[in-house]
């Protein structure tokens, strides 16, 4: 999968600054395209023949916007209004993107500029707390060619602690990292959500890991997550599926409600739409978290969620330590 659950990609191609006039021509085309795509390949058929009808009729009320960057935001707008699915989204590009698009559309230095060195890649902190607890602040998963190892650093250190919190509470999602931290905390082999792909109407099962580089926290030693809204598509992979098995304890708000992973199509020269054409499945719950959100464990105000985490931590490795 290119981009597994992957939301920060929806600003790669956004332009740095408005100011670029389209023509008439142009924004037809781009409406034109967009309906088409959500008819044959959005995930859920019914909503995108709906979506596209009712795009269609509002095309003129679109239409009058004629700066790109704006035009754009006014159609991730009102797709998002209609769908309630925040992974949809058109962009705009300055520099014309390649007709086969994918991946190549995307260049180094705007990875770099999203999961980059300068970012730590996504690892805001790790700290050991008293009672030997580790934190660890994860504000995006990085790709792992580019920064697999760091994140293997980052849970080799974790392994010593007695109990792990991660804080997810501004994690807005990545890509395929988040496979390193389940190898690091699950069984080898453990049930992960699937994804159904609608345009070849297959289901790919997930598993976790069978084994991952570095030294893992394992298998038994408590863990907590910390969620509120900001925490969406990737980052809500990570708690929904350590909930389903049992492994975690979630603690905050409900997270935004990402589940339907997309792929970059483009629609015109210079505009791309970010189509959610696949579904997350949960082989246990059977369900996912799309537009509800993960569901806390232990719901408290997401600025309230690390000192309550702690206080669970710290009472069950005081439990442990008295067996």
């Amino acid at each position: 999968m290119k981009r597994l659950l992957a939301t920060l990609c929806l600003l790669l191609l956004a332009a740095p600054a408005s100011g670029q006039p389209i023509s008439a021509t142009d924004r037809t085309e781009t409406l034109d395209a967009v309906a088409t795509l959500l008819e044959s390949r959005y995930v859920d058929p019914e909503m995108g023949s709906q979506l596209a009808r009712s795009l269609r009729k509002a095309k003129q009320k679109l239409r009058v916007t004629t700066d790109g960057p704006a035009f754009a935001d006014a159609l991730t707008a009102w797709l998002r209004q209609q769908s309630g699915d925040g992974h949809l989204a058109v962009t705009y590009s300055v520099d014309a993107i390649p007709a086969d698009g994918g991946d190549q559309a995307f260049t180094a230095e705007e990875i770099e500029r999203f999961y980059g060195a300068q970012l730590n890649h996504g690892v805001e902190k790790i700290e050991r707390l008293d009672g030997n607890i580790m934190l660890i602040d994860l504000r995006v998963f990085p790709p792992p060619a580019l920064a697999g190892e760091v994140i293997t650093a980052m849970m080799t250190v974790a392994a010593q602690g007695d109990a792990l919190i991660i804080d997810l509470r501004h994690n807005s999602g990545g890509m395929e990292t988040i496979e390193i931290i389940l190898g690091h905390v699950l069984p080898p082999g453990s049930p992960l959500s699937g994804i159904y792909d609608r345009p070849t109407d297959t289901l790919t099962p997930r598993v976790s890991p069978m084994w991952v580089p570095g030294r893992r926290f394992g298998e038994t030693k408590p863990i907590y997550v910390l969620i509120g809204p900001r925490s969406f598509s990737a980052a809500e992979a990570l708690a929904y599926d350590l909930q389903a098995l049992n492994r975690a304890t979630i603690v905050g708000a409900v997270s935004g409600g990402g589940a339907n992973p997309f792929e970059y199509r483009r629609v015109h020269p210079h505009f791309a739409l970010s189509l959610p054409e696949k579904r997350s499945i949960n082989p246990i719950t059977g369900t996912n978290w799309q537009g509800v959100g993960v569901i806390p464990d232990v719901a408290v105000p997401p600025e309230q969620a690390l000192e309550k985490a702690l206080a669970l931590a710290r009472d069950a490795v005081a439990a442990q330590r008295g067996k």
